[in-house]
């Protein structure tokens, strides 16, 4: 049973960093409107 929490694990940490790249891609970066 332990490879059910591993594997649910793993998709979520994968889910967090794609939630999250995302959701940089659409706030914008620090300092990005100085450089425009």
């Amino acid at each position: 049973m332990w490879y059910f929490a591993w594997s649910l694990g793993v998709l979520l940490a994968c889910a967090f960093g794609i939630v999250n790249a995302i959701w940089l891609d659409f706030s914008g970066y620090e300092g990005e409107e100085e450089q425009k």
